[in-house]
């Protein structure tokens, strides 16, 4: 914003403006733009990341199971990599070769229901 302000105060010099005039033309232009890019920078920082990256994308997923998952542990294949497992319900439990959906990422250990 400085910079316009400082684009905006040469252009004045090149026209011929006085020194008053420049910093005038300065502070003003300067001042304007402060004002309009504040809100839209203040908006864009609230938004949430449109991507999702790292554990926060796996959720929803679907996974291979690769040994018995159940409320005790177990191993999935999720995107490539094996993961620990345990089951998001206690009851249930999931063979070797079935899929399953992540519900969460618990430390590194994948929660998932069938």
């Amino acid at each position: 914003m400085f910079a316009g302000g400082a684009l905006a105060a040469a252009l004045a010099a090149a026209l011929g403006a006085g020194l008053v005039v420049q910093v005038l033309v300065f502070a003003v232009v300067s001042t304007a733009l402060i004002l309009v890019v504040r809100p839209l920078a203040r908006r864009s920082r609230s938004q949430l990341p449109a991507l999702q990256s790292g554990v926060d994308a796996l959720p929803g997923r679907e996974a291979v199971v690769l040994e018995r998952v159940d409320r005790n542990g177990g191993r999935i294949k999720l995107a490539g990599e094996v993961w620990s497992a345990r089951a998001l319900d206690t009851d249930d439990s999931y063979e070797a070769g079935s899929r399953v959906h992540i519900a969460e990422i618990d430390g590194a250990t994948a929660v998932v229901m069938g």
